[in-house]
């Protein structure tokens, strides 16, 4: 069956790459709001905020069309972990951006593509060819050459964002089994679900009262990230994940452009290097699987 009989709409590739330019910026706009609240915030609440506004956005969305039929999973131990993986590439990221600029944190995040290529070995026994191998080592260069060592970024905070990769990784390889099963409305409604009681039995221990316009930016935190989601998920419909791919990688220009508006920062020479190297790596690799 082709994918133009599985999903009408996938004749329509422009269409597709819009979505996933704009989702793209939405995901960078999420995480310079969480960096501007983790300056004010205990991360915990931060992350919290985050997956509430998730979830009862969601269950405005989807229950009234769907019903119970959200949260019916025939994996229950799988969707546990990809919250899990979810929840702890939340922490881990929004940690690292409270030390870290924004475009050298979303770059060291990128590696999580090359992982999953790295991990599909002895996970799911798939076969990567060696120009594979290649992208994911070049991948690790590009980050040794962002945190080099003498720099400003040589320091223990870079292993936030890329134990956040790691979780990532292992994130994408169970939604991967998951798309087998599951709708990805009951994947990405349970996880908020099951994310959002996590974090909100941890709250108390973290709780400080946010001023009105912080709260207002803690709604626009939620809505963002569920935003950039909903429309990720529309551009699959519309275009094949190996052409959306390369334009994924607009999130580091995006976070780069944020990073310079708001927050002061321009990445040095050096670090725009190791953008640059790891995202070709993240390019090729996909290229290579594409084929």
């Amino acid at each position: 069956m082709s994918s133009t009989t599985r999903f009408p709409g996938m004749n329509q590739p422009v269409r597709g790459i819009l979505l996933i330019c704009f989702a793209v910026m939405l995901f960078s706009s999420h995480d310079a709001v969480s960096k501007y609240l983790a300056g004010f915030y205990p991360i915990v609440m931060v992350v919290w905020a985050r997956y509430v506004v998730h979830t009862l956005l969601m269950l405005a969305v989807f229950v009234p069309r769907s019903g119970l039929l959200v949260i019916r999973t025939k994996r229950p131990g799988l969707q546990a972990a990809r919250a899990l993986c979810l929840i702890g590439c939340s922490l881990l990221f929004t940690a690292g951006l409270h030390y870290l600029p924004l475009a050298e944190a979303t770059a060291v995040n990128f590696l999580a593509p090359l992982l999953v290529t790295a991990l599909s070995v002895p996970l799911l026994k798939e076969q990567v060819s060696r120009g594979q191998w290649a992208a994911v080592i070049c991948g690790f260069v590009g980050v040794l050459i962002i945190i080099r060592p003498g720099g400003a970024l040589f320091t223990p905070a870079v292993l936030f964002p890329l134990g956040s990769a790691f979780c990532f990784g292992f994130y994408q390889l169970i939604t991967r089994r998951l798309s087998e099963t599951d709708s990805p409305t009951t994947s990405n409604f349970l996880t908020g679900l099951l994310n959002s009681l996590l974090m909100s039995a941890a709250l108390p221990f973290f709780w400080q009262t946010p001023q009105l316009s912080h709260a207002l930016l803690m709604i626009a935190l939620g809505a963002c990230g569920m935003g950039g989601h909903l429309l990720m998920t529309q551009a699959f419909r519309h275009a094949a994940p190996a052409m959306l791919a390369p334009f994924s990688y607009l999130q580091i220009v995006f976070a780069g452009l944020i990073g310079m508006l708001f927050f002061g920062h321009t990445p040095d020479s050096g670090a725009m290097l190791g953008i640059l190297v790891i995202c070709l790596s993240g390019l090729a690799a996909a290229w290579r699987h594409r084929r």
